[in-house]
């Protein structure tokens, strides 16, 4: 019976300690992270549309650390999220499906001056590209997370 607590207040112990680690780890700060790339909205879409296999395995880790892009494109939307995060949508003339871009509490300060039709620049780190969901008949951006204004 002792053996038994005893495996199992050592396997809480290590649970806990592997769950603080996890915790307490330092954010990745994507802003002081040299780009992988810089390219146009209408080229990350196209990549992605041509061979999403391809591009997913260019910019994407699973890992949780994919590569960090500035892409510059077309404001298409703004918005803010329920966190209170502004939302930027770039899109291509006349394009179906764009770049979605959510900038942290400490980056939306630097959106105020940015209007729909304005052409900017966005660095973030790319979480998941375009694609078609045919069940639902709809079009789903690439996403940026953690994204800024490059100047």
């Amino acid at each position: 019976m002792k053996r038994i607590g005893l495996v199992m207040l050592a396997g809480i112990i290590i649970a806990g300690s592997i769950g603080a680690y996890l915790f307490f780890k330092p954010h990745r700060d994507v802003q002081a992270t040299n780009a992988f790339a810089e390219l146009k909205v209408a080229e990350l879409v196209s990549e992605f549309t041509a061979d999403a296999g391809k591009a997913n395995a260019k910019y994407l880790a699973s890992d949780g650390n994919s590569k960090v892009l500035i892409v510059e494109g077309r404001v298409s939307k703004i918005s803010d999220n329920q966190n209170g995060e502004k939302v930027i949508v770039l899109k291509a003339e006349g394009a179906k499906v764009g770049v979605i871009a959510t900038f942290t509490k400490a980056t939306t300060a630097n959106t105020l001056s940015i209007k729909p039709g304005d052409i900017v620049k966005i660095k973030g780190a790319i979480t998941a590209g375009n694609r078609y969901d045919a069940d639902l008949d709809l079009y789903e951006h690439a996403i940026l997370v953690q994204s800024d204004i490059v100047k």
